[in-house]
């Protein structure tokens, strides 16, 4: 027995501070936040009722939190599709080998040091949805070019302002997903691909049975996490429009609630969106844990 304490009992000991510091202000704010959810403090004064999961029927039920997740929905949409493609093809064009690589992988990831709250206060002059004589930012740009009947309201626009507001996001993340790809390629053994062409395929066999195959853990790695990120956008939006009901996420109406006092319905949807983060992240730990399993066996 005292051998079996010395074997472990070390490691146990070195990582409880973590444990202990996990517990109390990641999972003990979790359970605070979804008791708070399931009260009635709707106001500064302290609960005096727990109602259970009526917060969440009647936030579920309610037409500007549905607007809010319709938002969120097109803004992840355009967000995942666009860092995913531009990532993979920068990555690509770089794996092919260019003059002055550093320098164009350098101006690719430096988007990523600038903080979304600074990066979002120039596209909010670059989106400005004034048009003509009071053009500016891309608007005036296209106008320049000749181009003025692509002129548009970008994120003022109804329905569709999401997808412009997704641009500031692509622009600065594409340069994370493109290291991950690179990382990718080049982990790939020029052996294997040498091996492929001397079977007789071709390029486009080569990538549909050689290198995407390898590079699916990436792409998947690179999905959850920008996905992760896209599900909790709040200071990209504040920067760019403000908290207004047009461009609102659940996030920035989460702060909104949180402003007015209305503790119940914050945790409500602080609650929510975490569910929705954890329908995106246990499926991929799940998934990751079996194949290190396997990779063990």
């Amino acid at each position: 027995m005292h051998k079996g304490i010395r074997n472990w009992g070390p490691p146990v000991l070195l990582i409880s501070p973590t444990l202990i510091l996990i517990a109390i202000f990641v999972y003990g704010l979790i359970g605070v936040n979804t008791s708070v959810a399931m009260s009635n403090r709707h106001s500064i004064a302290p609960a005096t009722e727990f109602v259970g999961f009526k917060n969440f029927s009647d936030l579920l039920a309610e037409e500007r939190f549905q607007h809010s997740l319709v938002n969120l929905a097109i803004f992840t949409v355009f967000f995942i599709v666009g860092t995913m493609v531009f990532g993979f093809l920068w990555a690509w064009m770089l794996d092919k080998g260019v003059t002055a690589e550093g320098v164009f992988r350098s101006v690719y990831l430096f988007p990523m040091a600038i903080s979304f709250v600074a990066s979002g206060v120039v596209w909010r002059w670059l989106l400005n949805s004034a048009e003509g004589e009071r053009a500016s930012g891309l608007n005036r740009l296209l106008e320049s070019m000749g181009l003025g009947a692509l002129q548009n309201a970008w994120w003022n626009e109804p329905g569709w302002g999401m997808a412009a507001l997704a641009m500031p996001a692509v622009w600065q993340l594409s340069g994370y997903v493109m290291a991950l790809f690179l990382a990718g390629f080049r982990g790939i053994p020029e052996e294997l691909r040498e091996a492929a062409r001397m079977d007789g395929a071709s390029e486009f066999k080569l990538y549909r049975y050689v290198v995407f195959p390898q590079l699916s853990p990436i792409a998947l790695s690179a999905l959850i996490i920008v996905a992760h990120m896209s599900l909790k956008v709040f200071d990209l939006i504040m920067s760019i429009t403000g908290s207004i009901y047009q461009t609102e996420v659940p996030a920035t109406y989460l702060w909104e609630a949180l402003t007015g006092n209305d503790y119940a319905k914050a945790a409500t949807i602080a609650t929510i969106l975490l569910l929705i983060v954890c329908v995106f992240i246990v499926p991929y730990l799940v998934w990751t844990m079996r194949n290190e399993r396997k990779a063990a066996r």
